[in-house]
């Protein structure tokens, strides 16, 4: 399920059908844009969510995700009235990433708007309140793509999110892996995860755990 939104989305992005390694569908939510629901104004949409939902699973979906982490505060009402999984927040994956680390490690989030995420998000997804959060910066190049319509810049987009999940690091030494908040971070995870040393979880690997288990597609079968 997509926000409204009119930017370009690369390879690696939640929104381009490239990115997956298995055939998707994509449904736009009337109402649902990105400052709106970054905002926690989600009053009036949750029926579009469910309709959206609705008409993917009616089109042949085994699972659903969205396209924005901070939907994680509707996870529970989403799934209680849509017929198959769904997945609303890469954030869902704090509580079994934190505890796959070791004794003494934690994850971290880097996300889109680090003011926006409240101790509501993060039990809504069963993580610790404390987890440490970095956001891109307000003037920076993400931000100028979703809300004020700059043009994709590939390299000054990864040179910010490296900087922010660095400084991260470099404050919460503690941090055994990142959790990427935003569902346009994913084409940087690599990047991440080699300049970094550390575990990278987003909405692709969410969503490929989630149509792994939907499907068994590419899974033993047994005996």
């Amino acid at each position: 399920m997509m926000l409204e939104t009119n930017f370009h989305r690369p390879v690696g992005d939640v929104g381009h059908p490239r990115t997956w390694p298995f055939p998707v569908l994509f449904a736009t939510v009337p109402g649902a844009t990105p400052r709106r629901v970054v905002d926690g104004d989600t009053e009036g949409l949750l029926q579009h969510f469910v309709d959206a939902a609705a008409e993917l699973v009616r089109q042949g979906a085994a699972a659903v995700i969205t396209s924005c982490g901070f939907l994680a505060t509707l996870q529970a009402e989403l799934a209680a009235r849509i017929a198959v999984p769904i997945a609303t927040s890469a954030l869902l994956q704090l509580p079994i990433v934190a505890r796959t680390l070791p004794d003494g490690s934690r994850p971290g989030i880097v996300t889109y708007d680090a003011a926006s995420i409240t101790t509501r998000h993060l039990t809504a997804v069963g993580a610790a309140p404390d987890t440490p959060i970095v956001g891109l910066p307000q003037s920076g190049a993400l931000r100028g793509i979703i809300e004020r319509d700059q043009v994709y810049d590939r390299a000054q987009l990864e040179a910010e999110v490296v900087a922010a999940a660095t400084g991260l690091l470099r404050d919460a030494p503690n941090i055994g892996a990142l959790v990427l908040e935003c569902t346009n971070l994913p084409p940087f995870s690599h990047t991440l995860r080699q300049r970094l040393g550390v575990p990278v979880f987003d909405v692709v690997t969410l969503g490929c755990w989630l149509h792994a288990a939907a499907t068994h597609d590419g899974l033993p079968k047994g005996a």
